[in-house]
């Protein structure tokens, strides 16, 4: 049988503590999507109603207000031939989930 004093139980848990922290920490703290990755899904879903011509993301995301949250997200946008000629739009994406939070037409 191993005896453990209380100064080796108190030392043994501060660091299984601390070690927990540290373990959340870096696994919670959410990475970002590629911006490769969130402009192809962004493209899949305008492919859905027609070819596109071109398209561009920024590679740097930037804080954007949302819904009355402050959000990270990538910046793009989307060319493709309408019915009436060319269209083309601009976006923003969630930069941690590629989830496309605003999509507007460019006249």
């Amino acid at each position: 049988m191993i005896k453990c004093d209380r100064t080796t139980f108190l030392i043994g848990a501060a660091v299984g503590a601390a070690a927990a922290v540290f373990i959340q920490k870096q696994t919670s703290g959410s990475k970002n999507t590629p911006p490769e990755k969130v402009l192809k899904q962004i493209k899949e879903t305008f492919k859905q109603q027609g070819p596109i011509n071109g398209s561009w993301i920024q590679m740097k995301p930037e804080d954007y207000a949302h819904n009355g949250f402050q959000v990270s997200v990538y910046k793009g946008g989307i060319s493709r031939q309408g019915e009436t000629g060319s269209e083309q739009f601009e976006f923003a994406a969630d930069a941690k989930t590629g989830t496309l939070l605003n999509v507007h037409s460019i006249h």
